[in-house]
């Protein structure tokens, strides 16, 4: 099953919930787009791949909402969704990446009435869903050439299948290591406050049967100082165009522990998370989270009542604690302001059919 698929017989959307996971496995279907847009900003879908698809069948759901019955007053209704689905989550930049792509779509002039705009948007959302399962295919393939038989890999937060329509970004890396027959282990972080790595990361190796250990995110530069990590994979939900990485808040200091330590630090980056308009790291916006998810977990308050919290959900990694960016165009090296660039040159040329 799909992270994120459209059901041709209801004709909604249909998205695990991955608050409920690992205790439940629910899948809702989404009617219109403004339960799209609530159910990205609750994280019922999270990871920006996913967040991404979600939004692109969002979409989809706003042409169908619409009553306009010409092509101009349908794109009105279209550009107040996406308003709405890019005001979800500010950091991911494949949310309005892919809303940008639909109102292309929407836009195209040889579309020649509003229905042929609802059709093609529907049907762009599943080719950008079927070309991020191929991706993810191929960045696996890339990273797994870093992976020796018999490494430990940590791994922050959560970048498999649930983070993506199927297989991963930096988990699709181990999952295609695994498959090559190489001997590995994982050291998961638990990844606070929302702990994806305990409840999402361990659950899917669990399910593949790959070897590990979940550890507190603060353990991690104790593993790495005794040498007990090879390597350290990673997601991004933006990179910058110098190679600046805004993953979810923690990456940052393991990247600063690699470098302290030798350990070589790739995030793993479909070239749809490349963000090539903006400069550096800095400039990202970094979404702050409800302060209830740091003094909770579930339902079980852990603080003292009446006090306040930050809760940022992203740092940034600047790039000279970054070894190499995984993306399905290949591995890239520094300098990362012109590889880069190159790489989402590359992979504009793929061909995902």
């Amino acid at each position: 099953m799909r992270t994120v698929f459209w059901d041709y017989d209801t004709h909604y959307l249909r998205m695990i919930d991955q608050r409920l996971l690992p205790f439940e496995t629910a899948v809702p279907e989404y009617d219109t787009y403004q339960a799209v847009a609530e159910a990205i900003r609750d994280m019922v879908v999270r990871g920006a791949p996913a967040i991404g698809a979600a939004a692109a069948f969002g979409m989809a759901l706003a042409a169908r909402q619409s009553r306009a019955a010409d092509r101009l007053a349908l794109l009105r209704d279209l550009e107040e969704a996406a308003r709405v689905l890019e005001a979800a989550r500010p950091t991911a930049v494949n949310l309005a990446w892919a809303v940008r792509r639909q109102l292309r779509v929407a836009t195209d002039e040889s579309l020649e009435s509003a229905d042929d705009v609802r059709a093609a948007l529907l049907a762009e959302a599943q080719r950008l869903a079927d070309e991020d399962v191929a991706l993810n295919r191929r960045m696996g393939f890339h990273g797994a050439e870093l992976v020796a038989d018999g490494d430990t890999i940590l791994h922050h937060c959560n970048t498999g299948a649930l983070a993506t329509v199927d297989w991963g970004t930096a988990l699709g890396v181990i999952f295609a290591a695994h498959e090559q027959g190489k001997r590995i282990h994982v050291l998961v972080d638990e990844t606070r406050p929302r702990l994806q790595g305990a409840r999402l990361t361990a659950w899917e190796l669990q399910q593949r049967g790959i070897p590990f250990d979940l550890i507190a995110d603060n353990a991690a530069g104790h593993f790495m100082r005794r040498g007990e990590v090879n390597l350290v994979l990673v997601g991004s939900d933006r990179t910058a165009a110098n190679g600046d990485v805004a993953n979810k808040i923690g990456t940052y200091q393991l990247g600063v522990l690699a470098r302290e330590n030798g350990v070589p630090f790739y995030p793993v980056v479909p070239t749809s998370t490349i963000d090539l308009d903006l400069a550096t790291g800095d400039l990202i916006p970094i979404e702050e989270r409800p302060m209830d998810e740091v003094l909770r977990i579930i339902d079980l308050g852990i603080a003292p009542l009446g006090i306040t919290a930050r809760n940022p959900a992203f740092d940034v990694t600047p790039h000279r604690y970054v070894t190499g960016i995984v993306t399905e165009a290949g591995i890239v090296y520094p300098p990362f302001a012109k590889n880069l660039r190159a790489a989402v040159a590359r992979a504009r040329e793929i061909k995902w059919e």
